[in-house]
Parts: C-alpha cells; structure tokens; sequence
C-alpha cells in the first residue's frame, strides 16, 4: 500500500490560497474568521469556501485553522462557525481546545495543533484515540522522538511536521511571556512576539553578560535537507510556516518543497504525492530569496549551536559578498547578479543591522543615493531581489492534471473519452453523418483535442481509433472537447469522498490525571472533556488565572549553551554567578535550567 505525502502550504487569504495550489501544495491550511492563533490573518466564509472549490478541482485539501482557547461565552460561536465551514467544503479543522469536541458540531475531521504541544508517545495517541486523525507535531523534536511517536500511533492518523519558516522559541502552546508582557495572549491569537524584542541578560550580582540583543530570537528553519529522513521516521504531512506571509513566499516555498518531495517519490515507488496534478515554473525556486533570518534544522538532528538570531529579528536574505569601496559608488567581491531596486543590508560595527537600496547596478559596482557607511571586507546580504520579485509578481506556475484522451469512430458518429490520472472518467458521444475526408484527418484531431486552453487538464496522451478516413470538422472537435472536459470536472467533485472524524476509541484516559495551567483549559466543556478521561485535578488557564513568579516560557533553546557555558554537552565554566535575568524596560524575568530535561525556562520574576 502506498504511502501518501502531502505538502502544507500556508495561505493569508484567498490569493495566496490559490497560489499554493498552484504551486504544488496538497493542502493548504488558512485562518477562520475569528478564533485562530493568527488573528490578523482571518478569513470571510465566501472566500474560505472559493477556495475550496478551486482547491477540490486538483483533489487539494482545505484545513482552516480554529486553533485558539475559548472562553465559554465563545462556544456557541464558535460551534456555528464550524457548521458553516463544514457546509462551505472544508475537509479538517486545525484545534487547540478540546472543548470543541463536545460541541454539537458536524463530523468534520480534526487535526491537533502544535498548540496542543503534542511532543511525547502518550500525548499524541491519547489524541488519536480521542478522534483526531492528524497530529502537528511540537517543533523541537528529534528525528528519533518522532520515530518513537510513530511506532505508538495507530493505523489512519497521520503525523505532520513543520519544515520551513519562522520559529518559535517556546514550546507552542506553552508560551505566557506576551500575555504577561502585554495582556496579548499566544494561545488567543494575538501574540506581540516578545521573544523578538531586544534583551540585557545580566547575573546575580547585575554584572552584564549580553546588551540589547535579541536573545530569544531563533534563525527560521529549514528542513529541505532532510525530508527522506523525516519520512522514514514517520512524517507524512510537511508543513510551511507562513499565514502571514506574502504571495511571494508562498509561490517561492512552496515550489521548493514541491520540487524537492517530487525528486523523492520519484525515487521511491512506495510513495505517492496527496494530490493530483503536476506543476510546473516560470522560474527558480530559491527559499534563501524569501524572508528568512537565516537557516537552522532546528533539533531535528540534536542540539547544535546554529539556531540563534540574536542580532536582528529582521530578514537578512542571502549572503551575496563582501563589500570593496570604489570611488563613486561600492563594489561587492561576489557572484551573484545585482539589479537596480535591490535591497541590501549589513550589520555595522555594533551590531546592527543597515540597509540600502541599489539605485543603479554595473555588474558587482553598485551606486546608491546615500552611500553607506560600509566598512571594506563587510559581508552583505540581499533581502529584497527585485528581478526575482518582478517574476513572483506575475502568473509564475501552471498546474495540470494529465488525461488520456480517445476518439472513436462509431457506425453512427463519434465518441470521446477523458480518463485522468485518478481513474475518472466521461465519454461524450455525437451522431454524425459519414463523409469521405479529402486529406488526412490525424493530425487536425490531435491539434484540436489537445487544446485544452485554461482548463486545469493537459493531454499527454491521445488515441485516435478511426478505420476510416472520415471528416470531422474541426467546430465538432471543440465542441466535444468542451463537453467532455466540463463533464470530467464534475465527475471529479461527484467522486471525491470526504473524510469525517475518527470515531473515539472507548475507554480512553489521559496520560496524566492532574493537569496545571499549561494544559490552557479556558472552558468548562474543555474541563468536562479531561474529567471523563480520568483527570483529576485541573487547573484553569494562565489567561484565566494569571499569577506571579509563573514560568512564562518552556524552551529548549538554552542561553548557557548559546554562551558556552553548557555543563552537559560543553562542559563550559561560567565566569557569571547565577539565576541569570533578562531585562527588557520594566520587564524581569529570570532564567532556570533544568539540564535533565534539556530545558530552559523563562520565569516572570518582577
């Protein structure tokens, strides 16, 4: 039995939505209206549901991602809403609130969000019991923590890991620092993204170890490198981080990964793309030309020391040389093209990172209007192409789904068939009187047949079965063509089954029976939900209940080990006395670390 690998592709709105089916994407997930962990990344009902429909036409699966806390008055809310995304097409709900399941809502499937922080064996088969037929995987797992996760889940839910984009440095649905830094809460959609903002970590005794750096600020990942490796441990769903992302990034990335998982299942005849059609470009795709503050694989394969940005929050791009002043303008000792528009930046001597803009482009000699205070052997970087941006502004992919297509001659007429690559079929028939043709009528067949225009069908092969040489004008040919295509479409949509939510395995309990403030139950039908899967104690949301001295953030990104001083994997000795704090305006938190669990923790210490 074949193994079916799907590629998830982020989408803002409608139009990026639509860009990533083209691209290649097998399914693509956007926010609701209301109730999602991007609330400014909301969609309308019509437009989740044009989605559907144009995704459908290539078998692309539509999730829509309903992934924050409720409280109680939002239930009945949030109950109608699904209703009316069920009734809109669309084929799963991304959730973080197990509340949900005991809504009165239709059979639509579930996916657990990251939210859920679904990162040990227990965890995730307690959701595979309890309905959810695919699981978001936490970030920060290694390769062989996702194997074990695989060996435990049952046949039918499926595993699903981010591989590209933006990086948490929290454990996801395990980070409080927003809300309690601004009252704007992670797990209710408005995060301020305060691990971007600048931090002084300082010792016991207030000495200064690090000023105004970005000291919880992540690289973005990328795992185009290892999607065999994942694959083998059990990831069938490969996800791109982005609902805020532009239509660039999306076209950009997902092409990439597209390609990339194409060159797999070639490779391997026990895999086979989620989707159906082939999609090709009208150029390059290059991750490093979209937004990135540079690139990690994150924990995949352990602990590593390339995972930080502590200099910039910001998109650096790629690196393109180092500078050479040049009387007149700058020189960059490099290969890479320059255009005129193009963005550069660099970090100065403290630091900090500077850009410009490229007024004028002489092969590596560049003029701008104000020239930068560059220092020669300064390395540069471009984060803004724009030769490649002009060709992502434009319709850059097509996607295609082949068919075979036959003519028959009939004794009373002719016949068409379309048959596609997933097995449907139509035959469209005409009555036509038969008429010696004068010239060979072949090749007119052929060029008429394969004149499949705009339609989402390209012929890659076309039999023609005519005993005799009989006329067939060229008006009959288009029309049944047409007929035949329109036929096919909605032989499509009639035989597409829908997937319905897993029924929930009897007897199931909870790893764990008492549950504190991380576990973010918010409502009372969440709280009813761990009750009667054996918990005993629970304690209600830190949005609920804030409350002083709580860990604000649960991270296997660790501050000794970014400064050498890792007891375990360096060895390091520490020339600063501990607790450690990281100080941002009124703002003090205080870092432990617990070296068993490979951890640190960010504790509200004000």
């Amino acid at each position: 039995m074949k193994k079916y690998i799907e590629l998830l592709a982020p989408a803002k709105d409608l139009t990026c939505g639509k860009e990533a089916v083209l691209h290649g994407a097998d399914a693509v997930y956007i926010g609701a209206p209301k109730f999602g962990a991007r609330a400014a990344a909301g969609n309308t009902i019509d437009d989740i549901c044009a989605l559907c429909d144009f995704a459908h036409i290539y078998n692309v699966s539509i999730y829509v991602a309903l992934n924050t806390i409720l409280r109680d008055d939002e239930l009945k809310e949030a109950e109608q809403l699904i209703g009316q995304l069920y009734d809109a097409g669309v084929d799963a709900l991304i959730v973080q609130d197990v509340g949900i399941t005991r809504l009165d809502i239709p059979p639509i499937a579930l996916h657990a969000s990251t939210q859920m922080d679904n990162c040990t064996p227990e965890k995730v088969d307690f959701l595979a019991q309890v309905g959810f037929e695919q699981v978001v995987l936490a970030r920060e797992l290694t390769l062989e923590e996702i194997r074990r996760i695989a060996d435990r889940v049952p046949e039918g839910v499926a595993l699903e890991a981010f591989v590209h984009g933006a990086l948490c440095v929290s454990y996801s649905g395990r980070c409080y620092l927003s809300a309690a830094m601004t009252g704007r809460s992670a797990n209710r959609g408005a995060c301020a993204q305060c691990c971007r903002l600048p931090y002084t970590m300082v010792d016991a005794d207030g000495r200064t170890i690090a000023r105004n750096k970005h000291l919880l600020s992540l690289r973005d990942m990328n795992r185009a490198n290892d999607l065999e490796a994942m694959i083998a441990a059990g990831v069938t769903s490969f996800k791109i981080e982005g609902r805020l992302k532009d239509v660039a990034y999306v076209k950009n990335v997902t092409a990439y990964y597209r390609q990339r998982l194409d060159e797999i299942i070639a490779r391997d005849a026990s895999l086979r793309q989620a989707s159906d059609g082939r999609s090709t470009f009208t150029f390059e795709p290059r991750p490093e030309k979209s937004f990135n503050r540079g690139f990690t694989d994150y924990f995949l394969h352990g602990r590593r020391a390339d995972i930080t940005s502590f200099d910039t929050p910001k998109s650096i791009g790629e690196p393109i040389g180092r500078a050479r002043t040049n009387r007149g303008g700058l020189v960059v000792e490099g290969t890479k093209p320059l255009h005129n528009g193009d963005g550069l930046v660099f970090f100065n001597p403290n630091g900090e990172l500077e850009g410009f803009r490229v007024n004028r482009a002489e092969g590596q000699r560049i003029v701008t209007a104000r020239m930068p205070a560059v220092r020669p052997g300064t390395m540069l970087y471009r984060n803004v192409d724009s030769a490649f941006e002009a060709i992502l502004s434009k319709p850059s992919a097509n996607r295609r789904i082949a068919v075979d297509m036959t003519w028959c001659e009939q004794p009373d007429g002719f016949a068409l068939t379309l048959t596609d690559a997933s097995g449907c079929s139509v035959t469209v028939t005409r009555d036509f009187t038969a008429e010696r043709a004068v010239k060979p009528q072949e090749d007119n067949i052929r060029t008429q047949l394969s004149r499949l225009g705009t339609s989402p069908f390209e012929a890659t092969r076309i039999n023609i079965n005519m005993p005799t040489n009989t006329f067939v004008p060229s008006s009959l040919l288009g029309e049944m063509r047409r007929e035949a295509v329109e036929r096919l479409l909605s032989e499509r949509c009639a035989k597409r089954v829908r997937r319905l939510r897993r029924q929930e395995a009897p007897g199931c309990v909870s790893p764990t029976d008492k549950l504190d403030y991380t576990a973010n139950i918010y409502n009372a039908e969440a709280e009813a939900f761990y009750h009667s899967h054996g918990v005993q104690a629970v304690e209600r949301a830190y949005e609920e209940q804030p409350r002083a001295d709580a860990t604000l953030m649960f991270t296997r990104h660790c501050l000794r080990y970014s400064m050498g001083w890792c007891p375990v994997h360096q060895r390091g000795r520490s020339p600063f006395r501990e607790p450690y704090y990281l100080l941002y305006e009124g703002t003090r938190l205080r870092l432990e670390f617990d070296c068993t669990r490979c951890e640190m923790r960010v504790v509200d210490a004000r």
